[in-house]
């Protein structure tokens, strides 16, 4: 059988409504940004402040009870926390969990345009709205710091120091958010917003430059620590390195519809 591609129902509080033709539901997509950004942002409500809070957290999507699903799958947000945060206590005390926001974004191209209205961004941003519980059982606590710290970095996990010992175990805690809906957006492209008048201004043409600049992060060369004693760069670190650079500037290029430039020699000068 064909394998279905799921999509989170289009609830008020998550339908995309300005540039509706950008948006994305399908599960794929949208657990691929999450995956993808290094940081996550969670708010939620604060019974004693006028202000909703967002916290920067680290954090992975996962499936406890189905480890081989996977991005295209129902997948529940695991996240990092230190065991007496607002977020933590406010989780805990929450009887169906706590309602909070997840969001992820990406800029892979500033727009350059002939005005300054008109000026875009190449991006990825995805937004998932669900309940915040406390992991308990001891199983999926784990499982969920072997996500997160893999998530990160592939097969960083077991080529540290684990199980964290007693001490570390009891000073972390992981929320599970449990998703109920969710939306993406995605704008690819290039620099097409001008109007027909400015199109029209010959001078204006002449004098400003119009295109797309492509944006991506770049991971440096790996700095050991002064009492590292691992002579060599291990090899998942070294292809975890190249990997990501490689994959982060191809999908700026593509989502331009250009081929990656070639290298040039003065480059490593």
């Amino acid at each position: 059988m064909p394998r279905q591609d799921l999509e989170y129902p289009r609830e008020p509080h998550s339908t995309v409504k300005r540039y509706n033709h950008q948006a994305k539901y399908d599960l794929e997509t949208i657990h691929g940004i999450v995956n993808a950004a290094p940081i996550l942002h969670i708010s939620f409500n604060v019974p004693d402040s006028p202000f909703p809070a967002t916290l920067p957290m680290l954090g992975h999507m996962g499936s406890f009870d189905r480890p081989s699903a996977d991005i295209g799958d129902v997948l529940e947000v695991y996240l990092h926390g230190y065991v007496s945060s607002r977020l933590i206590n406010s989780a805990r005390n929450s009887e169906k969990g706590l309602p909070v926001t997840v969001s992820a974004s990406h800029i892979d191209g500033l727009c350059l345009t002939l005005t300054p209205n008109s000026h875009n961004l190449n991006y990825r941003s995805a937004v998932l709205f669900g309940y915040a519980t406390v992991v308990d059982k001891l199983e999926e606590k784990l499982y969920a710091m072997e996500v997160i710290t893999n998530g990160i970095i592939p097969d960083r996990w077991r080529n540290t120091r684990t199980p964290p010992n007693a001490a570390e175990m009891q000073s972390t805690s992981i929320l599970r958010v449990k998703v109920t809906t969710g939306s993406g957006k995605v704008r690819t492209g290039s620099a097409d917003l001008d109007k027909n008048y400015d199109l029209d201004d010959e001078d204006l043409v002449k004098r400003v430059w119009t295109g797309v600049i492509p944006m991506y992060t770049t991971l440096g060369e790996p700095v050991p620590r002064g009492d590292n004693r691992v002579t060599e760069l291990p090899g998942y670190l070294r292809d975890f390195v190249k990997e990501t650079n490689e994959d982060a500037k191809a999908y700026a290029y593509d989502a331009i519809n250009v081929e990656v430039p070639k290298k040039k020699q003065d480059d490593d000068a």
